[in-house]
């Protein structure tokens, strides 16, 4: 895995996966609107969920988790505002996570999922 839009590709894939196996529905990848991107769209239950996917091939920038800034979480709201509103759909509750692949060629990827980010 050589470009960031590979390793991108990789980690949204393996998170999806892994939400599906934790019993959430994925109802949507990639969703772009002019306010940016959404990796992922799932229900749990009830509760709409925007997902963040964060991946990196080892720790010299840091976490995945540490790239999240306050700006992201608030342009997710956003963005998940704007979701709702092109899908008229009314979920009981709506919820933003962030979910953190961390992987390097010798060990298998470490999924970290962060749930209610705000």
């Amino acid at each position: 895995m050589r470009t960031r839009n590979t390793v991108g590709r990789y980690g949204e894939d393996l998170a999806a996966r892994y939400l599906s196996t934790q019993g959430f529905a994925v109802l949507e990848r990639n969703w772009r609107c002019e306010f940016g991107e959404i990796d992922i769209v799932a229900r749990e239950g009830d509760t709409l969920v925007v997902c963040e996917v964060k991946t990196r091939r080892g720790l010299n920038y840091g976490t995945p988790l540490e790239s999240i800034t306050y700006r992201k979480l608030a342009t997710l709201r956003r963005l998940a505002g704007r979701w709702l509103q092109t899908h008229q759909v009314r979920p009981a509750e709506i919820r933003i996570d962030v979910i953190s692949i961390l992987f390097d060629r010798n060990t298998p990827p470490t999924v970290d999922h962060v749930r209610g980010a705000i």
